[in-house]
C-alpha cells in the first residue's frame, strides 16, 4: 500500500530539496547529495592537517633527491648520504597519517593516500636516481631473461653451474617477464627492473587491505597495519625477484581463503556482536561444501602459477594451509590436499633435479636449528653501515614481535576472532627445523610472518573506537597511552627502517664502468669457458649462464676461505679445467665491497687475494681499471 504524503500546511511554501543556503548551511548537508569542496572546505583545521602534510612532504622529497650523493657512497652506505630534508620529509608523512587516521572512518582513503605516499618516499629513490641496476641478484635475474628469450624454450634437466638449471624448473616470473620485454619493445628487463620493489609494494597494499578488513572493521587499524608493513618489510625480496611475484598471489589465496571458506555452525559465540573486540569484524559469512569447491577451482590456477615461480612459497602456503586446519571455522582438507598434489606434482616433473637434491639434504638440515637459523654463509658483519644494518634489522623484528605479543595480552576478544591470521604468521617458525634454504630461511620465515604480525603490532598501537575495550586497563588510560605511542612507535619505525634497508647500500650500487668491464670480458670468453670470482655478487655475473661455467671461490664456509688466502693458486688450480678450456678470473670492486661487508674474507682480505694471484705466473692480467682487474689462466705447459 502507498504511503501518502501529506500536503503542506494552508499558506506554506513548498521547501526545495536542501532548501535554501542559509538553511542547509543551519541544517547540513542532505544526506546523499554529492560532498562538493570548496575554498573554505580546505582550510578548515580538520581538513588542512590532512592534506598540507602530504604536500608539504612532497615538496621536501623531491627538493632532497638531487642532494643525495649515491655516487661517493662509503662504509655508511646512503645513510650519510641523506639530505635533512629526506628524513624530515618521512617525519611529516609520518605526522600526516597519524592525523588522517582521525578520519579514517569516513574518509579512509587518506591514509591509505599516506600509505602509498610512504611506499614511494622510501623506494622510489634508488629507481629513480641509480644509472645502474640496483641488487647484483637483480642483474642475474635479468640473465635469466635474456637466456629464455635467446633459446626460445625451457631447459629443466640440462646441469649448469651454480644451480641455475632451476630457473627453468621454476620459469614463471622469468617468462612473463620474457613477455613484457617483447610487448614493451625494450632490449631488456634491466630498463625497469629496479622499479619492481615500489610495484610489488603498492599491488600488496589492496591484497593487505582485504586480509585486514576480514578481521577488522575498524579502518584505522586496516591502514596502521598496512603502513607497519611497509616499514618492517625491510626483508629486500621485494626486489626484482620470483619470490615478490609469489608472494602476492599467497596472500591473495589467503585473502579468498579468509573470506570464502567460513565452515557453516563453526563461527560459534563470535557470531554475537558482544563477544567481538569493538574493532573487529564479524565473521565472513559461512559457504556451502559446493560453494568452496567452486572457489578452489578458482584458486587452483593461482595456486598453480605459485608452483610455476618459485620452489619455496608452495611449501609456505601449505603450511599456512595445515595451520587454518587446526581450527574449526577453517577446516577445508580438500584445499589443502588439491594445494599439496599441485605442489607435488611440478615437483617431481619440472621441478625433479632441484627437488631430488633437496631431499639428499635433508638428512643433514633436519633439526638442525642452530645452522638453518643462519643468516647467509654466517660471516661477521663489518663496516659501520652492514653492522648497523644487521642491528636495527634485529631490533625492528624485536620491536614487532613485542608489539604483536602486547595485541595478543591486551586484545583477548581481537586475538580470538583473527585466530586464524596469528596462526598463518607463527605457521613458518617450524620451518627452521627443515632446511636453511642457502642461508635465507630466517628472512622468508619473517617475511611470510610479516604480514599478520603487523595487523597485531597495529593493534597494540590503535585503542579500541570510542573508548571501548577489555581487560583490566581502563579505555580512557589506553587512549591516551596510544595518543602518544602510536606517532611515537611509528616514527621510530619509519626511522629503523633507513639503516634496516639503506646500511649496506654502497653493496648494491655499481658503476657503470664496472658493468661494462664485465660484460667485455663476458661477452668475448668463448663458450664452455670458466669464470672465477671472489663471489657472484657483482653486476651481469651470470650473463651468458648458459654458456659459461661459473665458480665463486669465497661463497663457502669462512674456514676454506681462510685455506684458500694461504696459497690462492695452490687452492684453485688443482680444481680448474684441465682440457685446455680459457679461465678467466674477474675481480671488481663491488666483490671487494661485498666480501668485506658481509665477512666472507678477513679485513684486506680481498686485496690480498687479488695480489697473489696477480703475482702469480699462472695468471696474467687482460684488463684493469680502477673499477676491477680480470685476470687469465695460464696453464703450465705439459711435461
Amino acid at each position: 500500500m502507498q504511503q501518502r504524503v501529506p500536503a503542506p500546511a494552508r499558506g506554506s511554501k513548498r521547501r526545495p530539496p536542501g532548501g535554501t543556503a542559509r538553511q542547509q548551511a543551519a541544517d547540513g548537508p542532505v544526506k546523499g547529495a554529492p560532498r562538493r569542496w570548496s575554498r573554505p572546505d580546505l582550510i578548515q583545521p580538520q581538513i588542512l592537517f590532512t592534506w598540507l602534510p602530504l604536500a608539504l612532504a612532497a615538496a621536501l622529497w623531491v627538493y632532497s633527491l638531487p642532494h643525495i650523493d649515491y655516487r661517493h657512497m662509503g662504509d655508511w652506505g646512503l645513510l650519510d648520504k641523506l639530505p635533512a630534508a629526506f628524513c624530515v620529509s618521512l617525519a611529516v608523512l609520518t605526522g600526516g597519517f597519524v592525523v588522517s587516521l582521525r578520519r579514517a572512518g569516513t574518509a579512509p582513503w587518506w591514509p591509505g593516500l599516506y600509505s602509498v605516499a610512504l611506499l614511494f618516499a622510501l623506494k622510489a629513490p634508488t629507481a629513480i636516481l641509480y644509472d645502474s641496476v640496483r641488487y647484483p641478484w637483480s642483474s642475474k635475474h635479468d640473465a635469466v631473461v635474456n637466456h629464455l628469450l635467446a633459446n626460445q624454450e625451457l631447459r629443466p634437466g640440462v646441469p649448469l653451474s651454480g644451480n641455475m638449471a632451476a630457473y627453468d624448473q621454476w620459469p614463471g616470473f622469468f617468462t612473463l617477464n620474457a613477455g613484457l620485454v617483447r610487448a614493451f619493445g625494450v632490449d631488456t628487463a634491466a630498463s625497469y627492473l629496479n622499479w619492481a620493489s615500489l610495484f610489488y609494494g603498492v599491488v600488496l597494499i589492496p591484497v593487505l587491505v582485504l586480509i585486514y578488513r576480514t578481521f577488522a572493521e575498524d579502518w584505522r587499524l586496516v591502514w596502521t597495519g598496512v603502513w607497519i608493513f611497509e616499514v618492517a618489510n625491510w626483508v629486500g625480496q621485494d626486489y626484482f625477484s620470483p619470490q615478490g611475484m609469489a608472494l602476492i598471489l599467497h596472500l591473495a589465496v589467503l585473502a579468498v581463503v579468509f573470506r570464502h571458506f567460513v565452515r557453516p555452525g563453526a563461527a560459534g559465540e563470535l557470531r554475537s556482536r558482544a563477544n567481538l573486540d569493538p574493532a573487529a569484524a564479524s565473521v565472513p559469512p559461512p559457504t556451502t561444501g559446493r560453494q568452496r569447491a567452486v572457489c578452489i577451482a578458482i584458486l587452483a590456477p593461482m595456486i598453480a602459477a605459485i608452483n610455476f615461480t618459485h620452489q619455496l612459497t608452495p611449501v609456505m602456503l601449505c603450511v599456512a594451509l595445515v595451520a587454518l586446519n587446526l581450527t574449526r571455522r577453517y577446516r577445508n582438507p580438500g584445499l589443502l590436499v588439491v594445494t599439496a598434489v599441485i605442489m607435488l606434482i611440478w615437483d617431481v616433473t619440472m621441478g625433479r633435479p632441484l627437488f631430488v637434491e633437496t631431499l639428499a639434504s635433508l638428512k643433514e638440515s633436519v633439526g638442525n636449528l642452530l645452522n638453518n637459523s643462519r643468516a647467509g654463509y654466517a660471516g661477521q658483519l663489518t663496516g659501520p653501515g652492514p653492522v648497523l644494518q644487521g642491528r636495527a634489522d634485529v631490533v625492528m623484528v624485536l620491536v614487532i614481535a613485542a608489539l604483536a605479543a602486547v595485541a595478543v595480552v591486551l586484545r583477548r576478544k581481537l586475538v580470538n576472532s583473527a585466530l586464524p591470521l596469528l596462526l598463518v604468521s607463527v605457521a613458518p617458525v617450524p620451518l627452521f627445523a627443515v632446511n636453511d634454504y642457502g642461508g635465507e630461511m630466517l628472512f622468508r620465515v619473517y617475511l611470510f610472518g610479516l604480514p599478520g604480525a603487523a595487523f597485531f603490532a597495529a593493534a597494540a598501537l590503535v585503542p579500541a573506537a570510542a573508548g571501548q575495550g577489555e581487560g583490566r586497563i581502563r579505555p580512557v588510560v589506553r587512549q591516551r597511552v596510544a595518543a602518544v605511542a602510536l606517532p611515537v612507535v611509528l616514527a621510530l619505525l619509519v626511522a629503523g627502517f633507513i639503516p634496516a634497508y639503506y646500511g649496506k647500500e654502497r653493496m648494491y650500487y655499481t658503476p657503470p664502468a664496472e658493468t661494462a668491464m664485465v660484460t667485455k670480458v663476458l661477452d668475448n670468453a668463448p663458450k664452455g669457458s670458466m669464470i672465477l670470482a671472489v663471489t657472484g655478487s657483482f653486476p651481469q655475473s651470470l650473463h651468458r649462464y648458459d654458456q659459461l661455467e661459473h665458480w665463486y671461490v669465497a661463497e663457502q664456509e669462512e674456514p676454506q676461505n681462510a685455506i684458500m688466502l694461504r696459497d690462492p693458486v695452490g687452492y684453485l688450480e688443482p680444481q680448474l679445467p684441465k682440457d685446455g678450456r680459457p679461465v678467466y678470473f674477474i675481480l671488481t670492486r663491488t666483490q671487494d665491497i661485498y666480501t668485506a661487508g658481509e665477512g666472507l674474507l678477513p679485513a684486506g682480505g680481498f686485496q690480498q687475494l687479488k695480489s697473489k694471484l696477480t703475482a702469480s705466473p699462472r695468471f696474467r692480467v687482460i684488463d684493469e681499471s680502477a673499477y676491477g682487474t680480470v685476470l687469465q689462466y695460464v696453464a703450465p705447459p705439459p711435461r
